[in-house]
């Protein structure tokens, strides 16, 4: 059975840095594009970032870029969330997910297209 296990939320203070961490299975990381999706409460869960299986290609939430970074762990099959300059706005629950898709398609943002799912990991930005 495929998992996702997310780890590295917390509490933080607005402008700190936080990294979240996504384990998987050797086969879903090298055959799937990996995501990050956050839930505020009230909100509908959005797309945040998103790294493709093949050659790396990243995908990111105008709202996160030039202030999160998503990178994958080819070693400990792990994708990494880099998140700085955290805002207030960016506290929700961080959910990690996986899409099986061909070499040549792009990664989605929206959430029904992706197959499996993290238990997620509550980030919090307050003074």
């Amino acid at each position: 059975q495929v998992q996702l296990v997310e780890s590295g939320g917390g509490l933080v203070q607005p402008g700190d840095s936080l990294t979240l961490a996504c384990a998987t299975s050797k086969y879903t990381f090298r055959t799937y594009a990996l995501a990050w999706f956050r839930q505020a409460p009230g909100k509908e869960r959005e797309f945040v970032a998103g790294i493709h299986w093949s050659r790396g290609r990243t995908s990111y939430a105008d709202s996160v870029k030039g202030r999160f970074s998503i990178s994958r762990n080819d070693l400990q099959d792990t994708v990494w969330l880099q998140m700085n300059s955290l805002k207030p706005e960016d506290t929700a629950v961080y959910y990690c997910a996986a899409d099986a898709l061909p070499s040549n398609a792009p990664i989605t943002t929206a959430s029904k297209q992706y197959q499996i799912w993290g238990q997620g990991t509550q980030v919090t930005v307050s003074s």
